[in-house]
């Protein structure tokens, strides 16, 4: 979850072959917060159907818009950053297909996206739902069983365990994943995000939808914005020219795994800071949902301090604390760090925007599977599935795997699939590359 500048202004964007102009009333009545933005001036008609896939209401939206379409063209963006280019073979990757080549691979995607459905990869199942709710349950009641056996150190580790388990059905509920109905999906999400987990669910959505519409594109993907502490292309360390952190980035890639455990503080933060200004939101939704949110969250925290007091010194709560937080943190962070940061990042001017698919799986790696890994990872190994289909069930995710691949193979696209620690060592290696730059520049300096 990364806070960000939401922007408001007026744009265009298009769909279905017609341009439409988005004012700061239509903006604001979006249920999906900022995520619309990601397309501002450029092509959204793939990412429309991907991601209101059997909503009537967005449909017909769509339709009533279609309706005032106006003539237009957008102007080319000019690329700030000079800097930019530098690393561009090992960090900022390029993307040049012509208009022929993306309309032809638009097309069979989306045939390809008909197809699973027709095939009912997008059907949930019910017990499989419920066995993951009653998993993460058994957790949490595993935790408050050995902290009453006085095994404190292990309590805290399974209530760790829990809330990352928790993280995944927060993710698969905002992405409404189990109900048709978006009712039912988002009062689950509040459940096992706010309540349990103590992550908006409000907050987690305006972050995860936004990725996804523009996963790894600079300036538009937030998940990539990780300043001050980190500087995950070239073009961060011009925002940083005569700051003192610049002296630190050139480290960034020895403290990368050491802050893994910190993520959930953060995101507990973030989440917040996000519930706390819902009133204040441009976007209505937000505005309608914040009270429910505010009092999800404040249960969340009454259940923790509860659950603290009852530990028998002020010192034991303090490790119990943060042993719990930090072991939930780096389970989150391993996970949800491997599959982005360690591909390409794209400059907006490439217009990989325009491609969908190619966005997806030109920025995307999976994990290679198993069955601890299905379970751990919460089915996010199968990564490139997900991104594809956002709104498919973990659980058919697995099945999906070889038809996307067999896609990739006749479209002649990538599909990138490896083990844990190489990965992660691709990470590494992209830190380090603007970690070398930035050190260069304190030289300069």
């Amino acid at each position: 979850m990364v806070i960000r500048q939401v922007i408001t202004e007026p744009f265009h964007i298009k769909i279905n072959g017609k341009w439409l102009y988005i004012d700061q009333e239509t903006l604001a009545k979006h249920p999906g917060g900022i995520a619309m933005t990601a397309y501002r001036e450029t092509d959204a008609t793939t990412a429309f159907h991907i991601f209101h896939s059997g909503s009537k209401l967005a449909y017909q939206m769509i339709t009533e818009m279609s309706a005032n379409s106006v003539d237009y063209e957008p102007t080319k963006e000019q690329e700030v950053s000079e800097t930019l280019s530098v690393l561009s073979d090992e960090v900022v990757g390029s993307w040049n297909l012509d208009e022929q080549r993306i309309e032809t691979i638009n097309r069979n995607f989306n045939r390809f996206r008909m197809k699973m459905r027709k095939l009912g990869f997008f059907e949930a199942s019910n017990t499989f739902y419920f066995r993951k709710i009653c998993e993460a349950i058994g957790l949490l009641s595993l935790a408050i069983f050995f902290q009453l056996q006085q095994r404190f150190v292990l309590s805290a580790l399974i209530l760790g365990l829990a809330w990352q388990q928790l993280g995944w059905l927060i993710h698969e509920y905002a992405h409404h994943q189990h109900f048709r109905s978006h009712y039912w999906n988002d009062l689950i999400s509040y459940i096992v995000g706010n309540l349990l987990q103590g992550f908006s669910s409000g907050g987690w959505k305006e972050q995860h939808n936004m990725h996804h519409a523009a996963t790894n594109v600079i300036g538009r993907d937030g998940d990539i914005d990780l300043l001050p502490f980190w500087a995950i292309v070239p073009s961060d360390l011009q925002q940083m020219q005569g700051s003192w952190i610049l002296k630190i980035i050139p480290y960034q890639h020895i403290y990368w795994t050491i802050a893994f455990p910190f993520l959930r503080i953060s995101w507990l933060l973030q989440s917040i800071i996000f519930v706390a200004n819902m009133s204040n939101s441009p976007f209505e939704v937000h505005r309608k949902r914040a009270t429910v949110e505010r009092l999800a969250l404040l249960l969340h925290w009454c259940m923790v301090f509860i659950q603290l007091y009852y530990l028998p010194t002020f010192q034991i709560r303090l490790i119990y604390f943060f042993i719990s937080q930090l072991f939930a943190g780096f389970l989150l962070a391993h996970v949800v760090t491997y599959n982005h940061y360690s591909t390409p990042k794209f400059r907006n001017d490439d217009q990989i925007l325009k491609s969908y698919v190619c966005l997806q799986l030109y920025t995307t790696r999976n994990m290679r599977p198993g069955i601890l890994i299905d379970w751990l990872w919460g089915g996010l190994n199968y990564q490139i599935e997900h991104h594809l289909f956002p709104s498919m069930p973990r659980h058919n995710l697995k099945m999906v795997m070889p038809l996307v691949k067999e896609f990739c193979t006749e479209n002649n696209l990538p599909y990138m699939v490896n083990g844990y620690f190489e990965g992660w060592l691709m990470e590494i290696q992209q830190m380090a590359a603007v970690a070398k730059l930035a050190q260069r520049i304190c030289y300069r300096n």
